[in-house]
């Protein structure tokens, strides 16, 4: 149940990580704002167990919930940085939602049967698993509406703060919100920790649609060197000296071969049509599993 836990929270969409609560059509895409609540479960893989390995054990996890027409989606991304992992990401609204969502999946044995069957095959493929609930700060965030289905990477930082310096990390944040405020194409997702991290942990989740906006970063951080001046700059290094204990920041590519996502994320785009590693298409199976049942 654990495994399951980790992503089976809330019947509301996914957040993809800048996510979804509702989507909203436009012109331009699908934005999506950030759910309040996110569920991140990280699963560590032995050496060599990444890649296909994974995918196919996971597509047990894709198929069980296909099957069962359940409602509760998740993004998956692959670590490209760091020690080979995968982050499995849920949105939800409340911790009442969590608990409806456990209830449902306990009521439904042949559900919880395929999902148990299944988390014994992929932990053979694992050398350790966390989870943690995560609330979003929107007052620490910047130009959230973001088109995520058409995102393929996430650029996410980690950081620890010094106790007691909540006020001076608050005040650094906003400093990074003034000096990129009129870069529309710059946009991060702040979350706080609530349960399974340390006190004062955050996470920041900056998408990508290509590692192209990498280098284009380089460029942006000079403008805002320039934007801030060299009072500003001078004051972000002691505020970072001051409240930041520790950070770090990885590289994840998204998957969709292993992600359980919505219609609309597959109209939205091909990329999310990708067959699985058993070789079937959502979609199609999707048809397939309605057919079967008025049969």
């Amino acid at each position: 149940m654990n495994r399951l836990m980790g992503y089976l929270l809330t019947s509301s969409l996914l957040f993809g990580c800048l996510g979804t609560v509702a989507a909203q059509e436009n012109s331009e895409g699908m934005a999506h704002h950030p759910p309040k609540y996110l569920n991140i479960l990280r699963e560590f893989l032995k050496p060599g167990k990444a890649g296909l390995s994974h995918e196919k054990t996971e597509a047990a996890f894709v198929q069980a919930q296909r099957a069962a027409n359940w409602k509760t989606y998740y993004l998956a991304v692959d670590s490209l940085s760091g020690r080979p992992r995968s982050l499995f990401l849920t949105g939800y609204d409340s911790f009442e939602d969590m608990e409806k969502a456990m209830s449902a999946v306990e009521k439904n044995p042949k559900f919880l049967a395929a999902l148990d069957h299944a988390g014994v095959v992929d932990g053979e493929l694992l050398s350790d698993t966390d989870s943690g609930d995560f609330a979003f700060r929107e007052d620490l965030s910047l130009h959230v509406g973001v088109d995520i289905p058409h995102m393929r990477y996430f650029e996410i930082s980690l950081f620890h703060i010094k106790p007691g310096h909540d006020k001076d990390w608050e005040e650094l944040v906003k400093m990074y919100q003034h000096g990129f405020e009129k870069m529309e194409d710059v946009n991060w997702a702040t979350y706080e920790a609530v349960y399974g991290q340390a006190d004062n942990t955050f996470v920041i989740f900056h998408p990508m649609k290509s590692l192209a906006e990498v280098d284009h970063g380089f460029t942006e951080d000079k403008d805002f060197e320039a934007a801030m001046g060299e009072d500003g700059m001078k004051r972000l290094r002691e505020l970072t000296s001051t409240a930041v204990e520790s950070n770090q920041t990885n590289l994840f590519e998204f998957n969709p071969r292993i992600s359980y996502v919505g219609e609309d994320w597959m109209k939205a785009d091909s990329f999310w049509k990708t067959k699985s590693a058993a070789g079937e298409n959502p979609e199609k199976a999707g048809k397939k599993e309605k057919l079967e049942k008025k049969e």
